[in-house]
């Protein structure tokens, strides 16, 4: 994780304080080197700490806490240092061509940005990580079997249960409160279950299991082994351990390319799990055709894959699938006046989409590797079906 950004990372690090140090330790101030010495002393630590990080082979450390105390510093010592440098280099430049006044605004407008940022940063780490809000959202349809009228599911997410550990574990407990309360006829899980490893879901296995018993699942791109470093063999059996644990001490079905057929009375729909269809870097372990193995042209279907691109790029135009629910973007994690970072590199980054009367749900999900949230809660999505003739 770390090693993808370093270099930007170092930058933004040794940049601030060297504007810091320049325009006002040597130049205004004049301030004795032990002084400056000990000013830098956080920014050394840092750039050791993140050449650590970087070094790792594996997509982040086994103790999350070792990332987690970094992005902490990072939000609290180095955000504020470059937001105000960035500032006061604007503020500078107004002042010197434009104004030609001695006072520099840039000062004031960067410790007033930064204190509000280090507020929004530490509220995000905290109580914002810890809401959690139930949507809930009807949909009719032409073709659904007229027995599934009414019929209440309840979608989730992107629970990473390594997020969970310490005191975060009560987060985790209301999610579970939040999913018995909707009394669902089925749940259903989109993906990204672990953060890297499967031993984070068997420690937590029993906060989630009598809440989500008999839930239908697909594999999110965390839940291979494409973050942890191994031999074949090693990454082999650590994704067979994932799947042993939500089959046999969950009692979910998991379904890898895969259907299942939910009967009620003389009716019944059919349920599709495809595995993972992301765009590089994210894997791409799905299969299509056998995912729809064996399903009538007429049948209702509703399709669980993790990554929402899948939706234009392939589940629209090869199959007949009325119903896509994903997750993957965790609808970048916070909004600020409507507009997600999640947007970015992806139109259907959250909520409900539709086209010609087939639908794509994307969940903002219930949990992520960085415990952060900032206007954007954990998520738990209740979706009831019903069919046309109940709105005449």
């Amino acid at each position: 994780m770390i090693a993808r950004i370093v270099i930007p990372l170092l930058l933004i690090i040794v940049l601030s304080d060297v504007y810091i140090d320049a325009h006002y330790f040597r130049k205004h101030y004049k301030i004795s080197w032990w002084l400056r010495l000990l000013w830098w002393t956080p920014s050394i630590f840092l750039v050791t700490y993140t050449c650590a990080l970087a070094s790792i082979e594996s997509f982040a450390p086994h103790n999350l806490t070792w990332l987690n105390a970094y992005l902490l510093l990072i939000g609290i010592v180095v955000g504020p240092k470059a937001i105000f440098a960035v500032c006061s280099s604007i503020g500078w430049f107004i002042r010197k061509f434009i104004t030609h006044t001695h006072r520099n605004p840039g000062h004031y407008i960067g410790l007033a940005i930064s204190c509000f940022m280090v507020t929004m940063y530490l509220y995000g780490l905290t109580f914002g990580f810890s809401q959690i809000r139930v949507r809930h959202i009807n949909l009719t349809f032409n073709d659904l079997p007229a027995t599934f009228d009414g019929y209440k599911i309840v979608h989730v997410s992107d629970l990473h249960l390594g997020t969970f550990k310490g005191w975060r574990a009560r987060i985790l407990k209301a999610e579970m409160d939040s999913i018995s309360k909707q009394r669902a006829d089925r749940i259903f899980f989109t993906g990204d279950l672990q953060n890297m490893r499967p031993h984070e879901v068997e420690e937590m296995a029993h906060v989630i299991r009598n809440a989500m018993k008999g839930t239908i699942a697909v594999l999110g791109n965390h839940d291979y082994t494409e973050y942890v470093k191994g031999t074949p063999e090693e990454l082999s059996r650590q994704e067979q351990r994932l799947r042993k644990v939500i089959r046999d001490s969950l009692e979910w079905t998991l379904l890898t390319n895969a259907n299942m057929t939910l009967h009620k009375d003389n009716d019944s729909i059919y349920i599709c799990g495809e595995e993972n269809d992301g765009l590089p870097p994210f894997p791409n372990k799905a299969d299509l055709k056998k995912t729809m193995r064996g399903i009538p042209d007429n049948a209702f279907v509703i399709m669980l894959q993790h990554d929402p691109s899948a939706w234009q790029r392939s589940i629209l135009p090869h199959t007949h699938a009325q119903l896509t629910l994903s997750g993957h973007t965790h609808a970048g994690q916070m909004q600020a006046m409507g507009i997600r970072l999640s947007q970015l590199w992806l139109r259907e980054d959250y909520g409900l989409f539709s086209e010609n009367n087939r639908y794509l749900y994307v969940t903002a999900g219930l949990g992520g590797l960085i415990p952060f949230r900032l206007n954007m809660p954990n998520e738990v999505t209740v979706i009831t079906l019903h069919t046309t003739k109940r709105l005449r």
